[in-house]
């Protein structure tokens, strides 16, 4: 049975229907179905029930539309004389199944060529095709390539320009760090607060001190950014915000390395105390009354005695704050570490900068880029200030000319007198500044060094008093605003017993008056005594120390010593005569004297006093110069003399009318070789 069902289910997969359309002529082609069964077999003699007929081809132009009519499908039948013969079904091993291929009719046209130009037509295509992707993809690269080039440098501009705005990070990042109650709370990280925490260790060795600093770095020294550190050609030293000394000493613009300072989380269970500095912080207030300070984001510290030493900020030009934003963007308010690393990473990348001040910054700073720029010549340094001279507020008149040549001898072209009216884009990363002259000037840079501005924005919501005229907090002598806070350095406008009420913006008053400040905190109760000193080199050849008021406005009496053969300013004197125009232009001619006021006979009588003693022989190597109030010295210059200090400062104590300068000069030695 099994071998029945076999041969049965073979005997129906191999009769297989098979359809095809003939007809009697080539219109009929369509209408025809012919059904036909094939038979396979082994055997060759097996005969194949099909009826074929050959198609004729047929004349399209001898045909009758009547043939074109569709006919009934029921005509359409097989013929008769079709005879089928069947046979045995063979086994399953017997039947083989031929090659249908030999079946597929060939066409009669020359195949063979045709598909031959097809393929090379294709091929032909896909090299098109190829070589098409390749370009596209090689220009694609290339633009990528030449786009991201300037984003790079778009990028690296973008990271100069926020640290020249200085947006340190704050450390540490989480508030909750910082003590909530603190013995000793110093607000700002300047010079005054670093000497205020010396002091404090030293009286209580034991001391727990917070520093909140809105600066991202430990405190430094600010006077070498505009001097020393622009002398090393080592750029290791620089990166590592080292300098070398005038002497050659090499020296870190931070007081004390990092790991002096205490985190602010082990400042409260260190035993022995510590400093610990929170950077990138800023208080927004102090409750005097409950002695409480405010973080920014409302974090109370409660202290026990406090010290405010904000400092102060550059001010910057209406004329630049009121520009254009590309013109904001290569305009640099000179002050901080920020503004050093900036400029010092730009000017390989420019070739003219303008320094916009004459006073003690922007001078010591075109001295010092003249100096660092003198190997490459085509770099313009200009200097724009609206004084007659350099340092015209603190200096004599004929030495403010003579400290101009000075500048403009080292590589600085000095434009006195001038002031910028306007200032827009030009070009490619270019400024175009209008000068008060009416001259147009084009640079790549500008650096602004025009004063500073207290910080004294606690004031308001703190209940403290400022100064209305010289801005500053208002402090007694003991640097005291209140009985357990303190105020010193830029900020403190304090009670000098001898001077009267006073802000000083120097370097050493910040030493002095932070270290008095911290001596006050631990119960010391000293009043301010001490006169602080201040000091400028205009690179390492000239360079002067002062003491006291210290104002161009006063009359003064200059005693000097002959120049050196490197420095000798008396023939820069002769040749230009400018100390006879300057005194000659404004004195009262002898006739009309009778008839000046006393405002014209006080100016005359200053101008006299301040006209340098030249029937002695003298010149501006070095010497002293003293200023005078009711005719009473009230501020010293020394000029190119040093380590004499202690000196003036006794000078200033007497508080004496001196009939005959020239003894007192005598005091300095200033004769000596």
């Amino acid at each position: 049975m099994f071998r029945l069902g076999q041969i049965a289910n073979l005997a129906v997969k191999t009769i297989r229907p098979s359809i095809r359309f003939t007809a009697q002529n080539q219109l009929e082609r369509h209408r025809c179905l012919i059904i036909t069964h094939r038979f396979y077999s082994k055997k060759k003699d097996d005969k194949v029930c099909r009826k074929t007929e050959p198609i004729k081809e047929i004349d399209k132009s001898k045909l009758n539309p009547s043939d074109c009519k569709p006919r009934d499908m029921k005509t359409c039948k097989p013929p008769e004389e079709m005879v089928c013969e069947r046979k045995n079904i063979p086994s399953l091993q017997e039947c083989i199944k031929p090659n249908l291929m030999s079946e597929i009719p060939k066409p009669d046209c020359a195949w063979e060529a045709a598909e031959a130009r097809h393929r090379r037509r294709n091929r032909l295509i896909l090299i098109l095709g190829l070589l098409l992707a390749a370009v596209s993809v090689g220009s694609l690269l290339y633009s990528l390539q030449s786009k991201d080039q300037p984003k790079k440098k778009q990028e690296k501009k973008k990271i100069s320009k926020r640290r020249k705005k200085g947006t340190p990070q704050k450390i540490p990042a989480d508030p909750k760090e910082i003590p909530k109650e603190i013995p000793y709370l110093l607000i700002g990280g300047g010079t005054a607060s670093f000497s205020a925490f010396r002091a404090i260790k030293s009286a209580d060795p034991l001391a727990k001190v917070l520093v909140i600093s809105e600066d991202g770095f430990y405190p430094y020294m600010r006077p070498p950014l505009s001097k020393e550190v622009w002398y090393s050609d080592d750029s290791e030293l620089t990166k590592n915000l080292e300098f070398k000394q005038w002497n050659g000493s090499q020296r870190s613009l931070f007081y004390e390395p990092e790991d002096f300072y205490l985190n602010c989380k082990d400042l409260l269970a260190t035993p022995n105390g510590g400093v610990a500095v929170a950077r990138g912080w800023s208080i927004s207030h102090i409750d005097v009354v409950e002695r409480i300070a405010y973080l920014e984001n409302g974090q109370t510290i409660k202290y026990d005695k406090c010290l405010i030493a904000t400092g102060a900020s550059p001010r910057n030009l209406d004329v630049f704050e009121a520009a254009e934003e590309k013109v904001q963007e290569n305009v640099t308010v000179y002050r901080n570490i920020y503004d050093f690393e900036y400029i010092n990473s730009i000017l390989g990348e420019i070739k003219s900068l303008v320094i916009v001040g004459g006073g003690f910054l922007g001078s010591e700073l075109a001295c010092s880029l003249a100096h660092k720029l003198k190997k490459d010549p085509s770099f313009k340094i200009y200097q724009i200030f609206k004084e007659s001279g350099n340092l015209g507020r603190v200096l004599p008149e004929y030495l403010g000319f003579w400290t101009t040549e000075k500048v403009k001898s080292m590589g600085v072209e000095v434009l006195t007198n001038t002031e910028v009216t306007a200032a827009v884009p030009s070009g490619e990363n270019k400024i175009r500044l209008t000068l008060s002259s009416g001259d147009p000037l084009v640079v790549d840079q500008v650096v602004v060094t025009v004063g500073v501005e207290p910080n004294t924005q606690l004031a308001e919501k703190s209940d403290l008093e400022v100064d209305p005229d010289l801005k500053g907090f208002l402090v007694n002598t003991e640097l005291q605003a209140r009985s357990h806070l303190y105020i010193a350095g830029d900020c403190s406008c304090f009670y000098d017993v001898k001077l009267g009420r006073r802000r000083v913006e120097h370097h050493d008053h910040a030493v002095v008056s932070g270290r008095l400040a911290g001596e006050n905190m631990t119960g010391a109760a000293k009043p301010y005594l001490h006169q602080s000193m201040f000091w400028s080199d205009l690179g390492p050849d000239v360079g002067f120390e002062a003491i006291g008021i210290v104002d161009s406005k006063l009359p003064t009496v200059g005693v000097f010593a002959k120049a050196t053969d490197k420095d000798n300013p008396k023939a820069l004197v002769t040749t230009t005569d400018e100390g006879q125009r300057a005194s000659s232009e404004e004195e009262i001619p002898e006739e009309c004297k009778k008839f000046a006021t006393p405002d014209a006979k006080a100016m005359e009588k200053r101008k006299a006093l301040s006209k340098p003693r030249e029937d002695a022989g003298e010149d501006f190597g070095k010497g002293i110069i003293f200023y005078l109030r009711d005719d009473i010295v009230v501020g010293i210059m020394l000029w190119n003399v040093f380590n004499r200090m202690q000196v003036a400062r006794q000078v200033l104590q007497d508080e004496k009318k001196y009939e005959d300068l020239n003894e007192v000069a005598k005091l300095f030695n200033i004769h000596e070789e």
